[in-house]
Parts: structure tokens; C-alpha cells; sequence
């Protein structure tokens, strides 16, 4: 299996090489007609979290961009292994040499240790150190706000989607379930910065 890069990671000089190669790398992978909507949803987390940049560290600000593009990578059917896709998706940039802050933002997205728990995957998951600030928080606004054709929704319309999407029995639902309160705090954390960078600019 390739990466799928553009460049020799080798030559990336810095995140922002890496915001631009991982729109390639995503387009590689969910550009099918089979991940049609997973596709669309991509692209426009991507655009949200481009909004959202004003709420995490200017250093940090390709980097969440970088994730938005690669946070759903492991749905690509050719990357399942655990058949969850966070950390299917970490584990395989892993492999292709981009940096470990990156592949553990992936591997925890959007409450993924509530459907690690769920899915008997919690050793596999801590493979990947966890990050509770701004950049997963505004990861998981960004993934939380966007609808699974791209649409913009708000958080508490995403969150009654997925549960409708996906049986009471699932462990998606369960996790969903269960993360809400949680997840709910990294929005409203996301929004007081974007609050407050707009009060001070």
C-alpha cells in the first residue's frame, strides 16, 4: 500500500506543506462514488474549520485544518483494520510519516474513546496520546457542525442525526449517546474563543 503523498514527506517544510499535501491525500482516498457523501462532508469540515482557525494558537492553525481534511481517512475501504475508522486512519498516517500530533488528533476525534470503549479498541486507541485543548476541541466543532452531506448544522441537529443514522444497538450510537455532554463542551469551548479572538481583534 502507497501513501498516496505528494511529495516526500522528507521535503514538507513545515504544516502548512502538510495542510496542502493532506487535501490531496483525502481526495485520493474518499473522492469515490462509494464515499460520495463521506466526500462531501470532508471537504466541508475542512471549510469550517478554516472558519474556525481564529480559536486555536496561530501555530496550531494549519494543523487543524490538516486534521479537518484527514479526520474520516480510514473509512477508505483499502484502510480498514480495527473497522474503526479514527484509529484505521491514524494508524495509517502513522505509517506515512506524518508527524504523531496529527495522527493522535485523528485517532481521538469527535468523542472516539466513547466508541473505543463500545468497540473493545481502547488499547488501540492509547497507541495515540490524547490532546484535550483547543485544536481537538475546534476538530470536533468543526466535524460536529457539518452534516454528512456537508451541509452546516448545529451541533444538537448533528448529534439527533447520527443517532438516527445508526441503531440503538450500535456501538456509533451507544458512543454518540454517551459523548454528547462531552462534546457539547468542546463546541461551547470552540465558540468562547471564536468569542472572544473577535472581541480582541
Amino acid at each position: 500500500m502507497t501513501c498516496g503523498v505528494t511529495t516526500s514527506l522528507a521535503n514538507l517544510a513545515d504544516v502548512e506543506d502538510l495542510a496542502v499535501n493532506a487535501a490531496v491525500l483525502a481526495r485520493r482516498y474518499l473522492d469515490t462514488a462509494e464515499l460520495a457523501d463521506r466526500w462531501l462532508h470532508v471537504q466541508a469540515v475542512a471549510r469550517r474549520a478554516e472558519s474556525l482557525t481564529p480559536a486555536v494558537a496561530a501555530a496550531d492553525r494549519d494543523l487543524i485544518i490538516t486534521a479537518a481534511w484527514l479526520h474520516d481517512l480510514g473509512y477508505a475501504p483499502e484502510l480498514v483494520a480495527t473497522g474503526m475508522h479514527s484509529i484505521d486512519g491514524a494508524r495509517y498516517l502513522l505509517r506515512c510519516g506524518y508527524p504523531l500530533r496529527l495522527a493522535a488528533l485523528v485517532a481521538h476525534h469527535s468523542g472516539a474513546r466513547f466508541e473505543a470503549t463500545e468497540r473493545g479498541l481502547l488499547r488501540e486507541l492509547d497507541e495515540f496520546p490524547f490532546e484535550a485543548y483547543a485544536v481537538a476541541d475546534a476538530l470536533a466543532t468543526a466535524d460536529l457542525t457539518t452534516g454528512p452531506q456537508g451541509q452546516p448544522m448545529s451541533f444538537q441537529a448533528r448529534m439527533q442525526e447520527i443517532l438516527d443514522r445508526y441503531p440503538p444497538t450500535s456501538p456509533v450510537h451507544k458512543a454518540m449517546r454517551n459523548a454528547q455532554p462531552e462534546l457539547m463542551a468542546q463546541v461551547q469551548r470552540t465558540m468562547d474563543r471564536l468569542t472572544r479572538a473577535s472581541d480582541s481583534a
